[in-house]
């Protein structure tokens, strides 16, 4: 499985197949990265698969997992954006991640927070970043919910369209 950190598309289609990391459910002592289909399973859900799970009120006490990802893309009418922290590393998304079950594969949902005042231009919510230096206390839950599932600061992203032209086309003197 590649272990490289990739875009994530907040309006891809539920049921795309992505690396997630959790602890083994077998040996809680391995952390280990495994395909999971995004989407919970919609026999549980009156025949709706959702892809997301707010915060507020929420308490996330087990089946944790983190979505790797270099960038997450929204979008406003036509136009896509990426956005990536502004000192260019990887983050993770929180998540939690069901087992397979009724037919149903592996599944995840990433878990939402209120956007951050940049992204708040775009969108009301995105994924909860998780820190690299926050891994751990994400998946072993040593630091409570409302600690890690926070909207980031002013300023931590940056915000491209995706597929803009140059500004400036041609060298000026």
């Amino acid at each position: 499985m590649d272990s490289v950190a990739t875009p994530f598309d907040c309006n891809a289609p539920l049921g795309d197949r992505r690396a997630i990391i959790r602890r083994n459910p077998d040996d809680s002592q391995e952390i280990e990265m495994v395909e999971a289909m995004w989407g919970s399973n919609p026999r549980f859900a009156a025949g709706a698969s959702f892809g997301f799970i707010r915060s507020e009120g929420q308490a996330f006490p087990s089946y944790r997992c983190l979505i790797p990802a270099s960038e997450f893309i929204v979008r406003d009418g036509k136009k896509q954006y990426r956005v990536t922290l502004d000192t260019g590393n990887f983050f993770y998304l929180a998540g939690v991640w069901e087992p397979p079950m009724a037919g149903w594969p592996l599944s995840y949902r990433v878990i939402t927070v209120d956007a951050n005042h940049e992204v708040s231009l775009y969108q009301e919510r995105h994924g909860a970043i998780i820190q690299r230096r926050q891994v751990m206390q994400w998946l072993d839950a040593t630091a409570a919910d409302d600690e890690l599932l926070v909207t980031p600061p002013p300023r931590i992203f940056v915000i491209q369209e995706i597929g803009a032209k140059p500004v400036q086309t041609k060298l000026a003197l």
